[in-house]
C-alpha cells in the first residue's frame, strides 16, 4: 500500500527540496539582515544617534531568530546526504567535505563566536569595538556561503578532480581550481545581492505594515530608509550578476538555459524572446508563444544578431556524448515549465524592487511626510515582504533543477545517487515529520517577529536590559547585585 504511486528516488528527491527550500527562506534572509544590522550599528558609531543604536538592536533581535531556524533546518538537510544520498556522499566525498568542513570549522565558528559576543556585550566595549563584532558575524555568514557555493558549483562544472579507476570514487586533484571554478564566482555575486534584497524587503515590508499603525513613524521610517537603500543597491548589483551568470549558461549548461528561455527548437537569428509560452512537455514542443523580437539576441549576446540552440537539438547532442557511459534510455529534458517561469519571476521582481526602493525612497524623503499619505504604497510594500523568499526558491529551482538528470554535471545521475538502504515507508514517515517540523518552526518564527514588531523598538531587549534605559542606570547582569535574592 506504501508503494502506490511512491517510490524511494521520488521521496528523496521530495524530502530534499523540501528541507533546501526552507532552509533556504532563512540563509539569504540572515546573510542580508547581518549586514544591514551592522550598517546600522556602523551609523550609531559614526552618527552618535541613539535611534540607530536601537535600530541595531530591534532588527538584531528579528536576525537572531533567523540564525537559529537556520542552523536546525541546516543540520535536518546535512543528515540527509548520508540517510538518503549515500551514493552521492560515496562518489563525492572527497570533493563536497573540504568546502563543507572549512564552512563549519571556520566560517561557522566564526559567525557563532562573534554572535555571542555581539548579542551579550552592548555596554561592555566601546561603540566602534562592538559594531567590529556583528560585521565579524556578517563577513562569517558570507564566508559560509562562499564554501557551501564551492561545493555546489562542483555539482554544476566538475573541476580540479579526477575519477579513481579502483573506487569508482572523484578525488580531488587540485584544490585551487575548485575554489577558482568560474561557476563559483558568477553564482556568488548573485546569492549575496538576492540576500541584501531578502533583508532590505522584509525590513521594508514590516516597517510599512507599522507606518500604517502609525506606530513609531520616526523609528520605521528611519529604518525603512536604510533598508530601501541597500535594497537599491542590491537589486542592481543582482540584475547585473544575473546577467553574467545566465549568459555563461550558454554554453556551459546549454538545457538549463534553453529551457529557461522556453525553447524546444534552435531560435533564429530574429531573436525572438517569449513573454509568455504554453508547452506540450511529452512531445517537446511549443504550443503558443507571444514573442518580442531581438530581446533573446540582446539578453542572450547584448547585441542584435545571433542563435540560440533548443532543447531537441541539445538532447541529440548529449545523447552523442553519454549514450556509451549512461546508455540510450536518459532523458536530458528538464522541467521547462518550471524553468520558464521561474526565470521570468525572478527578471519581472529584479525590475519591481528597484522601482519600489527609488519611489519609497523619493516618497520617505527626509523633511517630508509624502510616505504617510500614500497608503496604497504602503500596503503594496508591506505584501511584497513575502517576494524575495518566493523569488529565492525560483532562482533555486533553476539552479538545481535545470541540473536534470544530472546531480553532478556529467558525472553521476540522480537515481544512481540515492542511498540503496532507503524504503518507501521510512522516507514517508520522515517526510511527514520533517514537514510538521519545519511547518512548526516556520510558525514560531513568525509569532516571534510578529511580537517583536508589535511590542515596538522600545520592549526590545539585549544583555537583560532595554536597549533604552530609562532609569540612566544600567545593571550588571554578571554583578553581585544580580545573585541577591533578598
Amino acid at each position: 500500500m506504501l508503494n502506490a504511486g511512491l517510490t524511494v528516488l521520488g521521496l528523496s528527491r521530495f524530502q530534499f527540496a523540501m528541507t533546501t527550500v526552507f532552509h533556504f527562506f532563512f540563509v539569504p534572509f540572515s546573510i542580508g539582515l547581518a549586514v544591514i544590522v551592522a550598517v546600522m550599528e556602523t551609523m550609531y558609531v559614526i552618527k552618535k544617534e541613539a535611534t540607530y543604536k536601537k535600530m541595531a538592536q530591534f532588527w538584531g533581535k528579528i536576525f537572531l531568530y533567523s540564525f537559529a531556524v537556520g542552523v536546525v533546518t541546516g543540520i535536518i538537510q546535512e543528515f540527509q546526504f548520508g540517510m538518503n544520498w549515500s551514493e552521492y556522499s560515496r562518489f563525492m566525498g572527497d570533493i563536497f567535505g573540504a568546502p563543507l568542513a572549512i564552512e563549519a570549522l571556520a566560517a561557522f565558528f566564526l559567525e557563532s563566536t562573534f554572535i555571542g559576543l555581539w548579542m551579550f556585550t552592548w555596554e561592555r566595549f566601546k561603540p566602534w569595538l562592538h559594531a567590529l563584532f556583528i560585521w565579524l558575524v556578517a563577513i562569517g555568514s558570507s564566508l559560509s556561503a562562499v564554501w557551501i557555493l564551492a561545493a555546489n558549483s562542483f555539482m554544476q562544472n566538475p573541476v580540479g578532480f579526477a575519477i579513481n579507476k579502483t573506487t569508482g570514487r572523484v578525488v580531488m586533484t587540485s584544490f585551487s581550481a575548485v575554489v577558482k571554478n568560474p561557476q563559483l564566482w558568477l553564482e556568488l555575486p548573485h546569492v549575496l545581492m538576492g540576500a541584501g534584497i531578502t533583508a532590505s524587503f522584509v525590513i521594508a515590508g514590516c516597517c510599512a505594515w507599522r507606518l500604517l499603525k502609525k506606530d513609531h513613524v520616526s523609528f520605521y521610517r528611519k529604518s525603512l530608509n536604510v533598508a530601501l537603500v541597500i535594497g537599491l543597491i542590491a537589486s542592481i548589483g543582482s540584475v547585473a550578476a544575473g546577467d553574467f551568470q545566465t549568459r555563461y549558461l550558454i554554453n556551459q549548461q546549454p538545457m538549463k538555459f534553453a529551457a529557461m528561455e522556453g525553447l524546444y527548437k534552435d531560435s533564429t537569428n530574429k531573436g525572438d524572446w517569449a513573454v509568455y509560452s504554453s508547452f506540450n512537455t511529452k512531445q517537446h514542443k511549443t504550443t503558443a508563444s507571444l514573442d518580442v523580437p531581438y530581446v533573446l539576441n540582446i539578453l542572450s549576446y547584448h547585441r542584435l544578431s545571433g542563435t540560440v540552440k533548443g532543447q531537441n537539438t541539445i538532447n541529440q547532442e548529449m545523447h552523442a556524448t553519454y549514450d556509451k557511459k549512461f546508455g540510450k534510455d536518459m532523458n536530458y529534458y528538464v522541467p521547462t515549465k518550471t524553468l520558464f517561469w521561474s526565470f521570468r519571476l525572478m527578471a519581472v521582481s529584479g525590475g519591481l524592487f528597484a522601482l519600489m526602493a527609488i519611489v519609497g525612497l523619493f516618497f520617505n524623503r527626509r523633511k517630508s511626510q509624502l510616505i504617510m499619505r500614500q497608503r496604497w504604497f504602503l500596503y503594496i510594500m508591506g505584501l511584497m515582504l513575502w517576494l524575495p523568499f518566493l523569488v529565492n526558491t525560483a532562482g533555486w529551482f533553476i539552479t538545481e533543477l535545470g541540473r536534470y538528470p544530472w546531480v553532478v554535471y556529467g558525472l553521476l545521475t540522480i537515481a544512481d545517487a540515492v542511498s540503496p538502504t532507503s524504503t518507501v515507508g521510512s522516507l514517508l514517515f520522515t517526510n511527514i515529520v520533517y514537514f510538521l517540523l519545519f511547518a512548526g518552526l516556520g510558525l514560531v518564527m513568525i509569532v516571534l517577529s510578529h511580537r517583536t514588531l508589535t511590542a515596538g523598538p522600545d520592549g526590545v531587549e539585549m544583555n537583560g536590559y532595554s536597549s533604552e534605559d530609562t532609569s540612566g542606570k544600567v545593571e550588571d547582569p554578571y554583578g553581585t547585585e544580580a545573585f541577591n535574592h533578598d
